[in-house]
């Protein structure tokens, strides 16, 4: 399996050497992952962050009621992993699960760690791809607290056709934080022109 997504992905933040593209190959691990299956459950250590070659999976919080709280949804040339749980190294809060097929490229922390050290242009690397997360965070709370449930879902299909695409009905109310009844009226009004 070649690296070369992740490394690509790592040059387009900042740039590579062929010795420091090197030193990063060896520290990655490739692992494939069948569909529902789990790169990370509610309190355990999450030990790697994975990159995404191929697939996609859900973050999500389970209460203890039994329901899903999806909080993002990953498909290639994106980072998931429980980062509190990855930075810290305590029992992960979240779930990582596919829903797909996945093909994975993962980086454990004491690599990682070690790799800060001897190529510091890649703990930049790191820092910018967490601002941006961060940012999309504070901005979907923002959303959720200051937008209907239409424009929530509008903002969506908008940003990211290809995870709607690829994910079941549900699974994005969930997301949006409302029920797959009142998701499928909403499609429904779409369908029908209502601007309301």
């Amino acid at each position: 399996m070649t690296i070369t997504p992740l490394i690509d992905y790592f040059n387009r933040i900042v740039s590579l050497t062929p010795a420091e593209e090197e030193m990063i190959r060896e520290k990655i691990t490739y692992r494939r992952y069948l569909k529902d299956q789990y790169l990370v459950q509610q309190g355990d250590v999450c030990k790697h962050i994975n990159f995404i070659v191929k697939g996609c999976v859900k973050l999500f919080y389970a209460s203890p009621d039994g329901l899903e709280h999806i909080l993002m949804f990953a498909i290639e040339d994106w980072w998931a992993s429980d980062m509190g749980s990855f930075i810290t190294q305590t029992p992960a809060d979240y779930n990582v699960q596919c829903i797909e097929k996945t093909e994975l490229l993962q980086l454990n922390y004491t690599d990682l760690e070690e790799l800060y050290i001897k190529i510091p242009k890649l703990e930049r690397c790191f820092r910018k791809i967490t601002e941006r997360s961060l940012v999309a965070s504070q901005k979907r709370i923002i959303r959720n607290f200051s937008k209907t449930a239409k424009e929530r879902y509008l903002f969506f299909k908008e940003n990211f056709p290809a995870i709607e695409a690829r994910i079941p009905q549900y699974m994005l109310a969930s997301y949006l934080g409302i029920t797959k009844e009142f998701l499928s009226r909403i499609k429904s009004q779409i369908a029908k022109g209502d601007k309301s």
